[in-house]
């Protein structure tokens, strides 16, 4: 019953930011840590960000780190990756997962997450 749904995208060039929004339903929000992973044409999918249930720890990889910044909203249901400085090689479709889990801690790995929504494309412009 877990439905999430992404918006925010666009188009954007270089240097430009964006915030995307994923809007969480179907269970208890807080339950839930969340990750932003994208991916590009020919490329595997990867992390970008992590955020833990309760929003005190956070995660990203060094290709985002000082760009990217994620958060949450427990009160709105609501995780944000706010994008700064944004680069071509940033251009993907954009997913938001959950993951249920008893532990207020990140997970880096796509493979525990068992809810993710639909996408967001973000394209950068050089």
């Amino acid at each position: 019953q877990v439905q999430l749904v992404e918006s925010g995208g666009g188009l954007v060039q270089a240097g430009g930011s964006l915030r995307l929004s994923c809007a969480f339903s179907g269970r208890t929000f807080s339950n839930y840590r969340m990750g932003w992973f994208r991916q590009a044409p020919g490329k595997e999918r990867e992390i970008v960000a992590a955020v833990s249930k309760s929003g005190g720890k956070t995660y990203s990889p060094e290709s985002v780190k000082g760009r990217f910044t994620i958060s949450r909203d427990n009160a709105k249901n609501t995780v944000f990756l706010q994008m700064n400085s944004l680069k071509p090689e940033d251009t993907a479709l954009y997913y938001c997962a959950a993951d249920y889990t008893r532990y207020d801690n990140t997970d880096i790995s796509p493979n525990a997450y068992g809810h993710w929504g639909q996408g967001t494309q973000v394209t950068v412009s050089s």
